[in-house]
């Protein structure tokens, strides 16, 4: 993107923000969501900006450090919350439309905390993309009013990086982080004690220098999915890996030998020849 198209959209972005005077931004510490708030504290006055992060079983404990590390950089006040989605049990059935209900909670829970304390709106960080796959999360967004100025601008993903490089935010190249629900196939009760062992799992991952990783939870056994550069260096550690797996609980472990893909499991919802329909509620 050239410097001068770069410098417009991030005017364009600011634009789409300025006028509320005020926002409440849910912010996770991925990249999207960084640049938002990012975008929110140039084209906002200074003390109109909240950055909240729910901090709950579906979020890597690791990522909560650098969100508020990041949020003190901007100089914008960081509260961590927990919007507790396991307690309701169509999120925790985990059916094909679980992030509906999980965005549901999150961003009703934040407009409430919003007019509670006098923000005029709730951003997140949706890009373009995000309209393309599989998220019934934004459903639940446009219902309650969330401001989306990155999804509206018609920003792409890769745009999203450029931009975050510019502005010299760290997250710029950060790999992709969805909730930890998200490595349980749907149809699979999603429990605290399933999703310890996966954060367990990619956390251990992490610290060995994997950085696109999945751990997907298929009962007793945990499919392993890594960037495509890191296939062979996964299959040759392949004993110390499997052997913490195990030590969290799981029976099996299989090293995917398709890699890391995104929304993987969202395969079977257009399956060739499937009979059975996944559940979806509501």
């Amino acid at each position: 993107m050239p410097p001068a198209e770069t410098s417009g959209r991030l005017a364009e972005l600011e634009a789409l923000i300025s006028p509320y005077g005020s926002a409440l931004v849910a912010f996770s510490g991925g990249v999207d969501s960084s640049l938002a708030l990012a975008l929110a504290a140039r084209a906002l006055p200074e003390g109109q900006v909240l950055a909240v992060t729910s901090d709950n079983e579906t979020y890597l404990p690791s990522e909560l450090e650098g969100a508020r590390s990041f949020a003190l950089s901007l100089g914008v006040e960081h509260l961590v919350v927990d919007t507790r989605e396991l307690d309701n049990p169509n999120y925790a059935r985990n059916p094909a439309n679980r992030c509906y209900f999980c965005k549901s909670t999150l961003y009703s829970d934040l407009k409430a905390l919003a007019e509670e304390r006098g923000y005029a709106c709730v951003v997140d960080g949706a890009n373009k993309d995000d309209e393309g796959d599989y998220r019934p999360g934004r459903k639940a967004a446009k219902e309650l009013g969330v401001v989306s100025p990155l999804s509206e601008a018609g920003v792409t993903k890769s745009e999203v990086r450029e931009l975050a490089k510019l502005l010299g935010l760290p997250s710029w190249d950060k790999p992709a982080l969805a909730c930890l629900s998200s490595r349980f196939p749907y149809g699979q009760e999603i429990t605290p004690e399933k999703l310890a062992q996966v954060a367990r799992a990619e956390e251990f991952l992490r610290t060995r220098g994997f950085r696109q990783v999945r751990v997907r939870h298929h009962g007793e056994i945990a499919r392993l999915e890594v960037g495509e550069g890191d296939l062979e260096r996964a299959f040759a550690e392949r004993e110390e890996i499997a052997r913490e797996l195990l030590d969290a609980g799981f029976l099996y472990v299989t090293l995917d030998l398709s890699g890391y893909r995104p929304g993987s499991l969202n395969a079977a919802l257009n399956k060739p020849g499937r009979k059975k329909k996944l559940p979806v509620v509501g």
